[in-house]
């Protein structure tokens, strides 16, 4: 039964009514706001499952428990799956002046900083523990926050997201490999195709994308082709 409240979760996240911006988002502020709209109805963050409202996460919706710091861990920040620390680290911006220099001076790492097949709501506790860990398969059981089945290794500096999750997440890496020229590593690559092949696209996977994909004007290929006709009327920032 938890495991179905879960997939439901998951659904509900991407089951909300389409909302489009004139053009694709050029900021990470932007994109920011932009995914507000996209998620305002049936909000529920990405890695627990938790509903919020707003900024304000209902912990007890999905049974989670601060690790240790309860006041991030009670508001929505905005997550890359793939860290702006991994695309920055790969462009000559960051390593003269940082993630700020990429933001003001790199299009490419503009574009990507914004790119909302990238961005999903999450506890902020857990982006802060995730950081610009990777992920990978973790031996020891999810308990650090309550029932949230997430695991963070700080010691290997990796992390373990819940299953249903995790196909999703090595596409959105192929995706972002794929448009950014990202280079991802052979370890990199051995898991996301395994998890991508164990984990198919699912239905609220194919919602996501052609909601997202309705804003970007393309979608991920990874998980199938946005229908334009399908796209709603433009509506303003």
């Amino acid at each position: 039964m938890l495991m179905f409240r879960r997939c439901l979760s998951l659904l509900l996240l991407f089951s909300v009514p389409l909302s489009a911006s004139a053009a694709a988002p050029r900021t990470f502020e932007e994109a920011k706001k932009i995914g507000r709209k996209l998620y305002a109805r049936q909000s529920v963050e990405f890695y627990c499952g938790c509903r919020y409202s707003g900024n304000k996460v209902d912990l007890a919706s999905c049974g989670y428990s601060p690790r240790k710091n309860a006041q991030r861990a009670s508001r929505i920040e905005w997550e890359h799956i793939v860290p702006a620390w991994v695309i920055g680290h790969q462009r000559q911006c960051w390593q003269s002046g940082g993630r700020s220099n990429c933001s003001r001076n790199d299009r490419v790492y503009q574009k990507a900083e914004a790119d909302l097949h990238n961005l999903v709501p999450s506890i902020g506790e857990v982006n802060g523990d995730r950081a610009n860990y990777s992920f990978g398969w973790l031996s020891q059981p999810p308990s650090q926050y309550g029932a949230c089945p997430m695991v963070v290794d700080f010691k290997a500096r990796k992390a373990m997201p819940r299953p249903q999750i995790r196909g999703m997440i090595a596409r959105t890496y192929f995706y972002m490999s794929e448009r950014y020229g990202l280079k991802l590593s052979k370890q990199d690559q051995q898991l996301f195709s395994a998890w991508s092949k164990q984990y198919p696209v699912e239905a609220w996977e194919r919602q996501r994308n052609q909601m997202v994909g309705c804003v970007m004007g393309w979608g991920n290929p990874h998980v199938g082709e946005v229908d334009k006709s399908r796209c709603p009327t433009v509506v303003g920032r």
